[in-house]
């Protein structure tokens, strides 16, 4: 990826200095007294944090809406010693752990917006806001981001440098119209004063069990582009086809030609998706319709096809409309990279997540075609996402990201709060005990 490489080679040159000397027999591990002490914090705060994970689910709120969950989450912070900025990139909420020994930065982030979704579940913390729900698990992410904030909070003392704690408005995008999300919150500084150094993310998974935690090495979601199609073709009555052109007879032809690009266009071990999510057209049974509006989305874990991909789709819906005498417009809007764990970071944190979840319950997994805006955190500096599993044991298949139906099992908050103490305090003792050379910026 010649394009990340140049964007991105100051920062991976600082990454490789300071993580790549180490081998897994150098790995710190946390001592077992360490340990311990951060299993009782997690089980003394474990209460409060479902309580707190119940009420982001009661009362849900959409992207660069997150007023109420951006007071909770600044509150709580404070409550607990940080520095707390608000307001940034909106509703977005940034509290800073200073430990008690001099060291470097690195950050968690955790986003908090819902989806315009109306839940269909019926346990009595479902959601109080009409057609709006936690049905992407963002509130068992801001749950876990605070309970790490409640655990590391008590050991300062055991810091070396500072964790910074990102709470991120519009994950699943802006409102029209609006910025919003990863992009505004880089934009505004979240990376800096200080310099952050490394940062971790999680995402539940409802196709693993709870106990267990998915990785990549490199991709581990997909870049997310967007794409607007308008045919115009030309309306007449339904009784005389001939004296029109039927833009919706035009449009199941696109739909269909399409897929072609994935089944026979590109290379078969090659991920692409392109989707097409909504039809719009006509204004009656006894009309031909003259427009037909179609969107949908494509999915990439290569550069080259994402490049790629606009060209072949216009290619095939310029010839479908003009064999049909139409016209059409084709917008194609370039959103998200993908989510991209660095292998030296992976190959450098991997002993922390085993020893959380066990060897046989840390599974290296397949790169998935959802997207993430963590993608542009991980951009810049070195990241690593993984998926936490949420299916409960007794559930042969567990409700989907998305769905009305989307009901994580609530024991797995304790697991990721376990997981980002052991990952950051791994991080930041890794990072602090080699030599910095004094040309690279110390936070």
């Amino acid at each position: 990826m010649k394009i990340r490489i140049k964007k991105m080679w100051g920062n991976w040159f600082i990454f490789a200095l300071v993580f790549l000397p180490l081998s897994a027999s150098d790995q710190t591990a946390l001592d077992q007294r360490l340990v311990q002490a951060l299993d009782r914090e997690i089980e003394k705060n474990q209460s409060e944090i479902i309580k707190i994970r119940r009420y982001l689910h009661m009362n849900p709120e959409l992207s660069n809406r997150e007023f109420e969950t951006a007071k909770l989450v600044a509150s709580k912070l404070s409550s607990l010693g940080l520095e707390v900025q608000s307001g940034v990139a909106g509703t977005g909420v940034v509290g800073l752990l200073r430990g008690n020994r001099p060291g470097p930065t690195v950050a968690i982030r955790a986003d908090m917006d819902a989806l315009p979704v109306q839940e269909l579940n019926t346990f009595p913390y479902r959601s109080l806001n009409p057609g709006v729900m936690h049905a992407c698990g963002h509130d068992v992410h801001t749950s876990i981001a605070l309970g790490t904030a409640m655990v590391l909070s008590k050991m300062k003392d055991r810091i070396r440098g500072n964790v910074k704690f990102i709470f991120q408005p519009a994950e699943e995008g802006a409102p029209p119209g609006e910025e919003g999300g990863a992009s505004v919150m880089i934009k505004e500084g979240v990376l800096e004063n200080p310099a952050v150094r490394a940062i971790f993310g999680l995402h539940v998974w409802p196709d693993l069990e709870v106990g267990t935690a998915g990785y990549a090495s490199g991709y581990i979601m997909a870049s997310s582009d967007s794409f607007t199609i308008t045919i115009k073709g030309k309306s007449a009555h339904a009784a005389r086809p001939q004296d029109g052109i039927d833009a919706i007879v035009v449009a199941a032809e696109v739909v269909n030609n399409l897929q072609t690009i994935v089944s026979r266009a590109l290379d078969p071990t090659e991920p692409a998706v392109i989707t097409i999510g909504k039809i719009q057209g006509g204004v009656r049974s006894n009309i031909i319709a003259e427009k037909v509006i179609l969107e949908g989305t494509v999915r990439t874990l290569s550069e080259d096809l994402r490049h790629k991909i606009p060209r072949l789709m216009e290619t095939i819906i310029a010839g479908t409309a003009r064999s049909h005498g139409a016209s059409y417009i084709f917008d194609y809007q370039k959103q998200l990279p993908p989510v991209y764990n660095h292998p030296d970071f992976v190959r450098a944190m991997l002993p922390a997540l085993k020893g959380c979840f066990g060897q046989e319950n840390t599974l290296e997994v397949k790169p998935q075609m959802v997207a993430e805006d963590f993608a542009l955190f991980a951009e810049r500096i070195p990241a690593f996402m993984f998926l936490l599993g949420v299916k409960s044991p007794d559930q042969v298949k567990a409700a989907p990201l998305h769905s009305p139906y989307f009901n994580p099992d609530e024991t797995a908050i304790s697991l990721g709060i376990r997981a980002m103490c052991h990952l950051v305090i791994n991080g930041l003792e890794q990072q602090a005990s080699l030599k910095t050379p004094t040309d690279l910026p110390v936070s």
